[in-house]
């Protein structure tokens, strides 16, 4: 389900010894540079004795001779041994304990498609928020469980029915009765009903060219056809690759997928061990109610809670160019307002649990990229670079030469470039920071490529040579062969239903996509989607592809921005289809749901998420279609993320005279090569200086950094001195220094504040965001100000 823990020891010079990730934290204050322990392996790396099992949680436990001094293993603070990698979470975090209990019954098909309805709504509605935040799940988990143990409670059983009539009841009767309410609730039934319900956000990105369609290209309608075809084919699409891909990014123990451990930790302390689960369950419903209470605050009454910027509060009176200085570097509460630099943020719903689940290294190479983000962007705007101070310091929207908006339908007749009329209206310009981020992005994707070669190229085969042999050592991938995989045949066939719906398409709408452009961007999609699938599993993020997507459309359908959406929508969106898929794969691994009742739980969930999100989309673009179109929206409601595809769109459909050959902004497609070298670089000097100190070069992830590089560029950024300071605490501090807290609650902690976060976010949209229909904003003081909520200067005040 959506979303990402190693230690700062490395991995023991032994060959008995678990594996563990890179990191980038150095070792704790007693070990010397020169200990064994800071000897790591490669990532992917089996040793000759993974499959043997050591209870490293074991207070007997002794490491092995000459492994260290076991400060790697366990915390000098406690006994527990610390979670640091991969290897861990499968060995010490995750059971492998398998009830073999019914999971796909009447119930958890009925209570999944009920929370997909939940889901698909709420990640609709995070598109048109001022900071996209990936639905996690939790809170459909806990609506799922809450619903099916009243259901199991409360509704007659076969053996209740038995017990009191005896056999004055008919056969027919008692089986109608078992169908409905099979009995207890179990584990498995609460994991399919709750990736049903997953699954269904996955429409969301099948959803966004036709979002992206209606608000800018009203002449060209999205027929129902279009919907129907273009949704079953993405969508189906995806879900084929996940399934080819298996072999690599689900079945090995390192491939983590580290932002779904909250929620098989919930199912995990619901369901199972009751004495010792009742100190967490506890722990989860009190952090569910309070953070349920207190988000009603941020988000509505009090939203300067979301943004405390005490420089914007010392100079809210400041004007001119005084006043847009400080809102560039200080600004952050509203989309594209600023850099949010020194912004505290204590909203969860834009925190998250990912800060208390993404691994140390993740992160780490994270705030490496926020850095570089924030000195790039100021550099541009105030030298001037690619005449930036001639625009906006933050947009996503294009513009003419004078600083306006740029008028696209102009230049575009029915989605196609008019060259006579681009001549007469000019070329569009991007924002100089919006112009940074396309170009770091595409750095992103070359970095990605080259350092999964490099770097994890031959462990990746090995996992492929273990899956064919049936020989990966990792202890749930083998508890798991005691059931029926789902062949790889049923996943081609899915990825050839999915391929002639988007021909259908294509050939006989006004797509303005060609049928060969289709099919490259089909190739393009599964090409990509192992590398980025590889890079999220092992660390917990993708990589941003959709530059890439639309660089290549751009090449295939010239003069087509329309074209260029749909090319995006069967490239990038199946890939993020493939991630979002794999991981629940993983979870269903974790919590040994059978493979063949995975694969009909996420069909159905996939397809029926995909409907319900294209009409929750039509809704609120219907409702709020001006507000959509502004440069920074509300502190509810943003168009930001339809509008920077749009922009992509655009400019990419007119690749040969915005970024060809020179061009001002050749650099950028160009960018690909510039990251593929940096990583030749990175690795060659990996060879030759090992280590700095405490640190492995290695630890150095330069997709991560340059994806990072470029997360400041659009969107809300008050959020970010916040997940910066909730991974050093949960990470750095207490994963180290007090293991056994943050294996009982650390997980559990953050599922119940995102749940209750999203569970009164999900009631406000509704009742007073205008989600459905009319807003009623709450009344105007010191705590909701009229102007931005951080209280720094409009400068168009």
């Amino acid at each position: 389900m959506s979303a990402a823990v190693p230690s700062p020891a490395g991995a023991l010079d032994s060959p008995d010894e678990l594996t563990q990730l890179p990191i980038l934290s150095g070792s704790p204050p007693s070990e010397t540079p020169s200990s064994p322990s800071s000897i790591k392996q490669d990532p992917l790396k089996e040793t000759s004795s993974s499959s043997e099992k050591v209870d490293v949680s074991d207070p007997t436990y002794v490491p092995p001779e000459g492994s260290s001094d076991g400060e790697s293993v366990r915390s000098k603070f406690d006994a527990d041994p610390v979670i640091r990698n991969g290897r861990d979470v499968s060995d010490i975090l995750i059971s492998d304990r398998d009830d073999g209990d019914a999971c796909f019954t009447f119930r958890s098909i009925t209570l999944g498609l009920v929370g997909a309805a939940f889901q698909a709504v709420l990640t609709q509605i995070y598109r048109f928020k001022p900071t996209e935040v990936t639905i996690t799940g939790t809170f459909l988990a806990i609506i799922i469980y809450v619903i099916g143990t009243a259901w199991a409670r409360f509704l007659p059983t076969k053996k209740g029915l038995e017990s009191k009539f005896g056999q004055r009841l008919p056969g027919w009767l008692l089986t109608a009765v078992h169908f409905v309410n099979p009995g207890p609730f179990g584990l498995k039934e609460h994991a399919i009903a709750s990736i049903t319900a997953s699954s269904a956000s996955n429409g969301a990105h099948s959803s966004d060219v036709f979002g992206t369609q209606k608000l800018f290209y009203p002449e060209i309608p999205v027929t129902t056809t279009t919907a129907i075809l273009s949704v079953l084919s993405i969508g189906l699409f995806g879900y084929g690759l996940a399934g080819i891909f298996r072999p690599i990014i689900v079945y090995p123990a390192e491939m983590v997928y580290w932002g779904t451990l909250p929620l098989v930790d919930l199912f995990q302390a619901f369901h199972w061990d009751k004495s010792f689960s009742t100190k967490r369950v506890k722990m989860f419903w009190y952090s569910f109610a309070g953070m349920g209470i207190y988000e009603i605050f941020p988000s509505y009454i009090f939203p300067t809670l979301n943004s405390f910027s005490i420089p914007c509060l010392a100079s809210r009176h400041a004007t001119g160019k005084v006043a847009q200085t400080l809102t560039n570097i200080f600004g952050g509460a509203q989309s594209n307002e600023g850099l949010g630099l020194l912004s505290l943020s204590l909203d969860w719903q834009y925190i998250t649990s990912t800060q208390l689940s993404l691994p140390l290294i993740q992160q780490a190479n994270s705030w490496i990229g926020y850095a570089i983000c924030t000195v790039a962007m100021l550099a541009i705007y105030y030298g001037n670079v690619w005449n930036a101070k001639q625009f906006p310091f933050m947009s996503t929207s294009i513009f003419a030469d004078n600083g306006k908006k740029y008028n696209q339908s102009a230049v575009f007749v029915h989605g196609i470039l008019d060259r006579q009329q681009l001549e007469r209206v000019g070329y569009p310009n991007v924002t100089g920071t919006y112009a940074w981020g396309m170009l770091i992005r595409n750095a992103a994707i070359g970095a990605l490529v080259a350092h999964v070669v490099l770097f994890w190229g031959k462990d990746v085969l090995k996992s492929l040579r273990q899956a064919r042999d049936k020989s990966q050592p990792d202890r749930h991938y083998q508890a798991m062969r005691k059931y029926k995989e789902a062949p790889h045949w049923w996943y081609l066939i899915l990825l050839a239903i999915s391929f002639v719906f988007g021909l259908i398409v294509v050939l006989t709408q006004q797509t303005t996509l060609t049928w060969y452009s289709y099919i490259i961007s089909l190739l393009l999609g599964t090409i990509v989607a192992p590398f980025s699938g590889v890079l999220y599993a092992l660390l917990g993020n993708g990589i941003s592809t959709n530059n890439l997507t639309k660089m290549i459309g751009g090449i295939v359908s010239p003069g087509r921005p329309l074209a260029n959406l749909y090319f995006y929508a069967w490239s990038h969106s199946t890939i993020a289809q493939v991630i979002n898929l794999s991981n629940d794969l993983k979870m269903g691994q974790y919590l040994k749901i059978p493979p063949r009742s995975m694969f009909i739980t996420q069909v159905i969930g996939t397809v029926f998420g995909a409907f319900l999100n294209y009409a929750i989309a039509s809704t609120i673009i219907s409702s709020k279609f001006a507000l959509l179109h502004t440069n920074t929206g509300s502190y509810v409601w943003s168009g930001a993320y339809y509008q920077s595809l749009n922009v992509s769109a655009v400019t990419w459909s007119m690749a040969k005279y915005m970024y060809g050959p020179g061009t001002v902004y050749f650099v950028i497609p160009m960018a690909v090569l510039i990251g593929i070298g940096a990583v030749v670089v990175h690795w060659t000097f990996t060879r030759f200086v090992p280590r700095i100190g405490r640190f492995e070069t290695k630890d150095l992830v330069l997709p991560t950094v340059f994806l990072y590089s470029a997360w400041m560029t659009s969107g809300q950024n008050c959020v970010i001195l916040t997940t910066v300071l909730v991974g050093l605490i949960s990470q750095a501090w207490i994963r180290t220094r007090y293991p056994r807290w943050f294996k009982e609650y650390n997980y559990i902690l953050g599922a119940g504040w995102d749940g209750g976060s999203l569970l009164v976010i999900f009631i406000l949209s509704f009742a007073v965001f205008g989600a459905a229909g009319k807003e009623r904003p709450f009344p105007t003081w010191a705590g909701n100000p009229d102007g931005f909520p951080d209280y720094c200067p409009d400068p168009s005040a």
